[in-house]
């Protein structure tokens, strides 16, 4: 009988274990922007920097909140990548495409650059209130000389986009929707030197 019962345990268990719901993974699109031709930049070199997070560790879960003081990641889903290499490979298209600056390079290349551009995410999350569901970007942005070290210039750039469902994938939707917004102004900000 202590058998037969054990079993009957393993396989009830082994039907379990094969029910659980596929995870999904997504990614930052990369948006289309115009050639920005500026003067003051045209063979000068920028280094992007990965964004720091001041809220929480930057990875490939994505995080939903339902309260200012609650917040949790979604569990069947997740960024294809950490979210500070996905943000920092968006910006680097972003400048890349632009045709802004001769050459653009990531902050661990050993390349000299003249302009350090720092990032640092306020929020990157899908904020659920009620009956209104928002992709929230908010990040800071810090041009620096490298060559004396100064601050050239800093903004914030925040952003909330609607979500047509409340799930992970109209998150994203929205997300990218926000990130295409912040890279046009990005290039605007940046031209305005």
């Amino acid at each position: 009988m202590k058998y037969i019962t054990g079993a009957l345990l393993l396989i009830f268990l082994a039907g379990c274990s094969t029910k659980m719901t596929p995870l999904k993974t997504y990614t930052l699109q990369t948006p289309e922007v115009k050639t920005i031709y500026k003067k003051s930049y045209q063979n000068k070199t920028i280094k992007v920097m990965q964004p720091l997070s001041l809220k929480e560790k930057m990875s490939d879960k994505m995080y939903f909140s339902y309260s200012p003081m609650q917040q949790g990641a979604y569990l069947n889903s997740k960024w294809s990548n950490n979210l500070g290499k996905l943000v920092q490979g968006t910006l680097m298209y972003t400048l890349q495409s632009s045709g802004m600056f001769k050459g653009v390079v990531s902050y661990d290349s050993t390349a000299q650059a003249d302009y350090r551009l720092e990032s640092t995410v306020f929020d990157f999350s899908h904020h659920v209130r009620g009956d209104a569901s928002d992709a929230v970007v908010s990040l800071q942005f810090n041009l620096v000389s490298t060559h004396t070290g100064k601050l050239i210039k800093s903004k914030r750039f925040s952003y909330r986009e609607v979500t047509k469902t409340t799930d992970a994938e109209g998150y994203v939707q929205a997300s990218n929707r926000a990130v295409e917004r912040l890279s046009k102004d990005l290039l605007l900000w940046l031209q305005s030197l």
